[in-house]
């Protein structure tokens, strides 16, 4: 157990009541400019934007183009999460191979996303483009901390449970997948953000029909800020709700592999 692990940790009650109080802190704050601003047209209020939200959700069309937009992101963050991870374990075995990825790898790191959308929209449909967006910005993220992870194991575990005749497969459950964890958490934890960002971006641009970034556009065109910040909102509870769900699944995998090796 790592030291942070062995920290008194604050009570459920605590936390949510802290989480509580720093959401009603920012839309306080919101709720201060949008009235010192005194312009739903420049600045909506967190109560125009609840009533956006809220006649948005009573229309068929809002869920279908939730559901549509969280499809398409997903696939390009299980994509990402994937080739990140095959790639970094080629590297990891390979010398060649990591002196041929890496640089790559830093180079579409540093590459603004609205470059990679113009590109892939002259090669691929629209449909597609969120979904490829997603995999270029996730995989370098998902390739990093796979790197760091292998590079900061410790071998000479594996080598005395090689020793001491411990098959493969139990040796990966047992040492290699343990240290592996911190990697994955972080990548598909940090990476859920990006992912809906960079994919909701990409619908923006390439106005991808049925998405949420198509109708981000619109809300933006015809000048209806409280939609354009409803919206926003359903990207970020969407994202919230994708590492909420990300969370509770390795915690899952933490105790099954507990459970396994006990």
């Amino acid at each position: 157990m790592s030291p942070i692990e062995r920290l008194p940790q604050p009570r459920l009650s605590a936390r949510i009541a802290r989480i509580a109080l720093a959401v009603v802190f920012w839309l306080l704050v919101w709720q201060g400019l949008a009235m010192i601003v005194g312009s739903r047209l420049l600045l909506a209020s967190p109560l125009d934007a609840a009533a956006a939200l809220a006649a948005l959700a009573c229309t068929p069309g809002f869920w279908l183009t939730v559901v549509a937009s969280t499809g398409r992101i997903l696939i390009g963050f299980l994509i990402a999460q994937v080739m990140g991870a095959v790639l970094a374990l080629l590297a990891g075995r390979l010398a060649l191979i990591d002196w041929l990825i890496t640089p790559a790898i830093r180079v579409v790191q540093a590459v603004p996303v609205v470059s990679f959308v113009l590109l892939v929209l002259l090669w691929a449909d629209q449909t597609a483009l969120a979904s490829i967006i997603v995999a270029c910005m996730v995989t370098p993220l998902v390739y990093i901390n796979w790197q760091t992870a292998l590079r900061h194991r410790q071998l000479g575990l594996f080598e005395m449970a090689q020793l001491g005749g411990v098959g493969p497969w139990r040796r990966w459950w047992a040492i290699d997948l343990p240290q592996l964890l911190p990697g994955i958490e972080a990548s598909a934890v940090v990476g859920v953000g990006l992912a809906w960002k960079s994919g909701v971006s990409a619908e923006v641009i390439g106005l991808t029909s049925g998405s949420i970034g198509e109708r981000l556009y619109q809300a933006k065109v015809l000048l209806a800020t409280g939609d354009l910040f409803a919206w926003t909102a359903v990207v970020v509870l969407m994202a919230f709700l994708f590492e909420r769900l990300l969370v509770w699944a390795l915690g899952r995998l933490r105790a099954g592999l507990g459970a396994y090796l006990r």
